[in-house]
């Protein structure tokens, strides 16, 4: 995920501080992202810099001062531009396969723990991903936009199809193999 654009579009939704964008990442299972809180800090000083937000301070009483971005039209036109670029492929790097590469060294048992481990680790996924959406229906329910509301829902399913393929992938190979 290229960040500045992840951070733009959760920005053209409504302004927010850096907390928030760090907490957004973090609960949102289908907004998938593997950097680090500092990240994110910094991609905002950046983007403040390239006039693709503007900075508001609020001072609180009780805690450290607030600094909320909102998106300037110069990034929303960045943000539009990049819309408008060719997708790229999604880029597939999964430690499983990797492992399942060199697993026929693996005993049975020890290849049969392996399949379900993984397999806990995908029902978990989507059990994370359905009571996400049961917690707060997806990130586009505070939109009126009915387009918004349809995209997330999609890409929520989207997810959820994968891990259900993955998982009845696995148990194919588990038939097969064991």
């Amino acid at each position: 995920m290229v960040i500045q654009y992840a951070i733009l579009g959760l920005l053209s939704r409504q302004p927010l501080a850096g907390y928030d964008l760090k907490k957004l990442f973090a609960e949102a299972e289908t907004l998938y992202w593997s950097g680090n809180s500092n990240q994110i800090y910094r991609m905002l000083v950046k983007l403040h810099k390239d006039n693709f937000v503007t900075q508001e301070v609020h001072q609180q009483e009780d805690a450290p001062a607030r600094k909320v971005y909102t998106i300037t039209q110069a990034g929303k036109e960045a943000l539009l531009t990049w819309l408008q670029t060719p997708p790229e492929l999604p880029q597939v790097r999964n430690h499983f396969m990797l492992q399942l590469t060199w697993a026929s060294q693996l005993n049975d048992a020890d290849l049969e723990k392996l399949l379900t481990l993984y397999e806990e680790e995908l029902r978990v996924k989507q059990m994370m991903i359905r009571e996400q959406l049961q917690r707060d229906k997806g990130l586009a329910e505070n939109l009126g936009n009915s387009r918004s509301r349809l995209l997330e829902s999609r890409i929520t399913e989207r997810w959820l199809d994968y891990y259900a393929h993955e998982l009845a992938w696995v148990q194919d190979l588990r038939q097969e193999i064991l």
